[in-house]
């Protein structure tokens, strides 16, 4: 049976409660013990999926197709585990089981009430995997006080009540602001957030308190006694140059430490931290700089490409660089010539996306470097793209368009060389979706594997003729162009099993230029950078060298 952590937050938001649970499960890794971390939302969104980038951030898709939150991006990254569907729940969710439950007739005619049907639909989400692993780190979206948010807090309540004695803790991150005119640091807010905690039955054992600076220790026995904590069970979460640091600082703050003496195990295993020492030594001992142009239209909010910016990281920590990466509102290329901006730097990536806004600009951007060399990396719609951009100046179909446009528009303007996609293999049974079906679920999802052509750059990138990526979009390159596109030098080097999918294109006669129909960046990880950023990021390092 798991032993239970349940994070929560209070004051203010984006404090960074999916950081902190993702550096302790990291943490709680390093001490040799098993972890599965678990994103409870109240929105009432069903999932992310139908979410504006503007609104939530990016989506991260698990292997096996859920639309989820950017926090369960962090716990993959930190962990190594891979997320799947059953980590990630929304109030939207857990209220549309309870209905459809309602509907079929098994609650046997009984009033449906928050309590007990809800909160217990809540708890057994919760226990999915009980067996599996050591520690289940829950975190709860949100802040303590949010209407929405209380029948979660609820439901961890009677959770922690059902399981025996010392099975769940509870762990509160909140704000202590440094006010300035008085110099002094406040207390006060957390005093109240733990006071509205324990208002709803929750008594924190561990209050994990973001600052500035360090936390004296003046306020932390303050904290201690007002909050009911122990003073060792006030962890500091200071500020960070980089959020890699976080698992090395949190055991430095005896965050780990705390949660084992809370769960009494004891002695407690050491833990092994070399791992993020390199991490965090090839993050601060940088030899060398690349700048990255990302050219897309959600750039007013960098966590819209969160996975994106994190494996450019990564791919820098394989090569010993640091990435800059610069946000380049693709619209821009559509009034200007992208050559000014884009010689600047050292490799250009285009990010996926939807709808028409700002794809004229990304074209723009993939024909600049196709034809000044500069290294390319097209993800999803970047892929499409670069393949439309191909068409229309190489291989002479001068209206090549996407079919997504003409739908938009209601007119035929553009000879689709992208298609809705109709019909697709999952596993053993056939997927097929019409234009007008529901937005929400509907996209090829999840993993899928693709075959490599031997010989090809990607196949030597990957070493392997064979890899399994994940996927979220509706649209794909129309395999009738091949043979055209391929005889101006676009070779289809990466194709579903069934040969009728491409997922990978690149250019023979350009030194590194690649668009992949799925999303690399969902797989990177510090540790383990994905192949495609290393050697993106190590082209981009051999340009900055000719420059």
């Amino acid at each position: 049976m798991a032993r239970y952590v349940f994070i929560t937050g209070g004051v203010v938001s984006s404090l960074g409660k999916g950081l902190a649970s993702a550096a302790l499960g990291a943490l709680l890794q390093a001490r040799g013990f098993s972890v599965r971390l678990r994103k409870l939302d109240p929105y009432l969104n069903v999932d992310p999926g139908t979410m504006s980038p503007f609104e939530h951030g990016e989506v991260f898709v698990t292997d096996d197709g859920a639309e989820t939150d950017l926090d369960l991006g962090h716990y993959e990254r930190f962990t190594g585990v891979a997320a799947r569907r059953s980590d990630s729940v929304s109030s939207g969710r857990i209220y549309s089981n309870v209905l459809e439950k309602e509907r079929r007739g098994d609650y046997l005619g009984k009033t449906i009430q928050v309590i007990p049907h809800v909160t217990d639909e809540i708890k057994d989400f919760i226990a999915i995997g009980d067996d599996e692993v050591d520690f289940q780190l829950c975190e709860i979206g949100g802040t303590v006080g949010d209407i929405e948010g209380l029948p979660f807090f609820e439901a961890i309540r009677q959770f922690s009540q059902d399981r025996p004695r010392g099975q769940c803790i509870f762990m509160h991150l909140t704000l202590l602001p440094w006010i300035k005119a008085s110099g002094e640091l406040k207390t006060k807010p957390t005093q109240h957030s733990v006071k509205e905690l324990r208002s709803i039955g929750l008594a924190p054992d561990i209050l994990v308190c973001r600052s500035e600076g360090p936390i004296p220790q003046k306020e932390r026995a303050k904290l201690a006694l007002f909050c009911n904590v122990r003073p060792d069970s006030v962890i500091a979460a200071q500020d960070l140059s980089t959020i890699y640091d976080a698992p090395l600082a949190y055991h430095r703050e005896g965050l780990d430490q705390a949660v084992l003496d809370a769960f009494q195990i004891s002695p407690a295993p050491r833990p092994e931290l070399t791992k993020w020492e390199d991490v965090s030594d090839r993050i601060h001992h940088a030899e060398g700089v690349v700048r990255v142009a990302i050219v897309g239209k959600y750039t007013q909010l960098e966590d819209a490409y969160k996975s994106i910016a994190e494996a450019l990281t990564h791919g820098g920590m394989a090569n010993r660089v640091k990435v800059k990466a610069e946000w380049i509102d693709a619209e821009i290329f559509e009034r200007e010539d992208p050559a000014p901006q884009l010689e600047r730097f050292h490799a250009i990536l285009v990010p996926g996306g939807f709808g028409e806004r700002g794809t004229e600009g990304k074209i723009a951007a993939a024909k600049f470097a196709r034809e000044h060399k500069v290294p390319y990396l097209g993800i999803c719609l970047g892929m499409q793209m670069a393949v439309i951009e191909a068409a229309r100046n190489v291989a002479g179909v001068e209206k090549a368009g996407s079919e997504e446009f003409d739908h938009e528009a209601g007119v035929r303007r553009f000879e689709p060389v992208v298609y809705h996609l109709k019909e697709w293999i999952q596993g053993n049974h056939s997927v097929r979706r019409k234009v007008d079906d529901d937005k929400g679920g509907t996209m090829r999802l999840g993993a899928y594997t693709a075959m490599l052509t031997e010989g090809s750059r990607v196949a030597e990138i990957y070493g392997s003729s064979e890899i399994e990526e994940r996927h979220r979009h509706r649209y794909e390159v129309d395999t009738k162009y091949r043979e055209q596109l391929e005889s101006v030098g676009l070779c289809f080097s990466g194709m579903s099993p069934d040969g009728r999918l491409p997922e990978i294109v690149e250019w023979s006669d350009h030194p590194w230029f690649i668009g992949v129909q799925f999303h690399p960046e969902l797989k990177s990880k510090p540790f383990d950078p994905h192949p495609l950023f290393a050697s993106f990021v190590r082209a981009a390092l051999e340009t900055s060298r000719l420059v």
